[in-house]
């Protein structure tokens, strides 16, 4: 695929109700609440965060700079990573600035470079936790260290505000960074050998290279790709040269190489391991490096992860990660629901991972996924009110297990203030402000639209494309093109997965025969004006997973269009396990609630609870007296919505 587009894609304008809402929200409550929090402002409550690690007080993000660019006095707080927090924020208001300028915010976010810039050392060094406490040992423990990583997000930070705003110093900032990486890290005899124990740097390397142009930038993001693996036993030889009892992270020395993607060159790895994120980072890393060098051994690698990941490890919402011991992976197939960990981060990576296929090639599979965490997966992170938070999104919850179970203390069942460890907040904001990034990918001379986000784009050759709809409540989809220089060009249109076995075409007013390849349909367009009218597939279904994964054996989902639904104690009786959805009657309604939760869609389904035994009767009793099961029925609510009201019990998969 050739990098050199023969259309480019100048500006999206995204004029969805349903996005809009979020991305306001952001800009209104989640920033100004966010900045508040990382200058320890905010009177939060971080008791409940699933993985506190002990970092219960504050955020201290700013403080960590402010001490690091000597405006004031102290140590260290937080992890070595605290300093993401602060990155990933500053990246989310660099895109809001597209949409909804702020002057207020503006001074903020440049003040915040100058800050950045007075902490970075001489030679492009930033990372405050080894500047204040820890200089001498500065890329000596590069397994918990997570320094690369950390200045991995200011680049994509940098990069992304210097393209928003013009701030030369923004993008300054992050090729010092670079050039100080490229400095201590290769193959010579005086660098080392090595990579970050967290992915991400390989991916904002090539964010840099994208803006400057800059080969050593890609040469480094593929060297860190080729070198991982390489010597399994790196970490190792640097925890024994920097001391076996001096972690920065407890408990991380514990983890397999296979959890770090470091027990053999990823090239040659088959199945996705290990601390979900990570992989995903990776993953996107990856695909960016292979689509800019043509390194067919590395998108062999990419495409192996992608079909392990979404045929065999990935949850019907797209949510990743099995377990919360590391946050990781498992094996195949192995999918629980009330134990799960599916981290709000790991769905924003797997977003990233997508759009990067998408880049490589027009398979509809990839935009599926995509919308899948758009609208599910990634979205339950925060609350409708934009200042509370899911670091973990399980597909089953009870309080009470929650409460008193500790291997299900990981799973709340309300959104926390803030975390202890707060990547996913912001990673979250980042994602919604840049939402119109991920709606079109042109291919030469085709522009595919894979995300059905009502929007107004411009592309080059005085293209302009109008998408208008009320998705995801409605599967009517409209376009207005229009091609004043009468260019010659195609239109590929994704039809989801969902909608494959019914839909409609029709192109200006006309019926249209069309053919899905790979999940997409094409039209040539050569003419000044053309609309196209397409209808999507709304209807409720009922899904069931491979019977591969016990924990769904004999349970179905409910979905409609990209939504997965679920079924909660505001709206239902408890226990919510005692329902059998009554699969054999088909009366199930639909309704769209414009005062509910933001306005949602609700679904009603037949179902038959069984009757509870009393608290009298025997644990155990014989088959044959089965309780009676009275006809009743269901309320479920889009899944991202959940634990918006009360504090309750919550399930996706029911039991048929």
């Amino acid at each position: 695929m050739s990098d050199q587009e023969t259309i480019q894609l100048n500006q999206v304008k995204v004029t969805s109700e349903f996005w809009q809402r979020y991305r306001d929200l952001v800009v209104k409550e989640v920033l100004p609440y966010q900045w508040e929090v990382m200058n320890d402002q905010a009177n939060i409550d971080i008791a409940d965060d699933p993985q506190n690690n002990g970092q219960d007080k504050n955020s201290h993000a700013i403080a960590n700079l402010r001490i690091a660019a000597g405006r004031e006095t102290g140590h260290h707080y937080g992890f070595p990573f605290q300093d993401t927090d602060v990155y990933k924020w500053l990246e989310a208001a660099a895109y809001s600035f597209s949409y909804q300028q702020d002057d207020n915010l503006k001074k903020i976010t440049d003040e915040l470079i100058d800050l950045i810039a007075d902490a970075q050392d001489e030679d492009g060094y930033l990372s405050t936790y080894f500047q204040i406490d820890a200089p001498e040992r500065k890329f000596k423990r590069l397994q918990q260290s997570h320094e690369l990583y950390t200045m991995g997000h200011y680049i994509e930070a940098g990069v992304a505000y210097y393209k928003a705003t013009g701030n030369k110093k923004a993008l300054q900032i992050a090729e010092r960074m670079a050039d100080c990486i490229d400095q201590n890290f290769g193959l010579r005899e005086n660098q080392i050998h090595g990579y970050d124990g967290h992915p991400e740097i390989e991916l904002a390397l090539v964010r840099l290279f994208e803006v400057t142009e800059e080969q050593r930038y890609l040469d480094l993001a593929h060297y860190f790709l080729n070198q991982r693996g390489q010597n399994p036993e790196f970490f190792d030889e640097q925890i024994k040269s920097d001391g076996e009892d001096r972690d920065l992270i407890a408990g991380m020395r514990d983890f397999t190489r296979r959890y770090y993607q470091a027990a053999e060159p990823i090239k040659e790895q088959q199945t996705a391991d290990g601390h979900a994120v990570r992989v995903v980072y990776l993953c996107t890393g990856m695909a960016m490096v292979a689509r800019h060098t043509g390194d067919q051994d590395l998108l062999t690698a990419c495409k192996r992860f992608w079909n392990d990941i979404v045929k065999r490890r990935m949850y019907i919402t797209g949510n990743i990660g099995s377990t919360t011991t590391g946050e990781a992976f498992t094996y195949d197939y192995d999918l629980p629901n009330d134990t799960m960990y599916g981290e709000t981060c790991a769905s924003v990576g797997m977003s990233f991972f997508a759009r990067e296929m998408l880049k490589i090639e027009a398979k509809g599979e990839y935009g599926d996924v995509l919308e899948k965490e758009l609208f599910n997966g990634a979205l339950s992170g925060m609350s409708l009110d934009g200042k509370h938070f899911f670091y973990v999104n399980p597909l089953e919850a009870d309080p009470t297990a929650s409460k008193l179970n500790p291997g299900k203390s990981h799973i709340l069942t309300h959104r926390a203030d803030w975390f202890g460890c707060a990547c996913c907040p912001a990673n979250l904001a980042r994602l919604i402000t840049s939402v119109d990034q991920y709606i079109y990918t042109v291919h030469d001379n085709t522009i595919l639209s894979h995300q059905f986000i009502a929007n107004k784009a411009n592309f080059s050759d005085g293209i302009t494309v109008t998408q208008t709809n009320n998705f995801p409540w409605q599967g009517d989809i409209n376009y207005h093109l229009e091609n004043d220089n009468h260019k010659s060009f195609h239109f590929g249109i994704r039809i989801p997965q969902w909608s494959q076995d019914k839909l409609s075409v029709s192109v200006n007013g006309k019926q249209a025969d069309v053919t899905i390849e790979d999940g997409f349909i094409y039209l040539t367009v050569d003419q000044a004006n053309i609309d196209i009218e397409l209808t999507l597939n709304m209807t409720t279904k009922l899904m069931r997973s491979s019977n591969r994964v016990k924990d769904n054996f004999g349970r179905v989902a409910v979905t409609r269009g990209p939504l997965v639904y679920a079924a909660e104690e505001a709206d239902n009786e408890t226990p919510l396990w005692d329902y059998h959805v009554a699969t054999e009657d088909d009366v199930t309604t639909y309704a769209y609630h414009e005062d509910l939760l933001g306005g949602v869609g609700v679904i009603h389904l037949p179902a038959k609870r069984e009757r509870l035994d009393s608290v009298d009767d025997a644990l155990y009793q014989p088959l044959e007296e089965v309780p009676v099961k009275d006809k009743t029925r269901l309320t479920l609510v889009p899944y991202y919505s959940w634990a918006n009201r009360s504090n309750g019990q919550m399930r996706v998969w029911l039991y048929r």
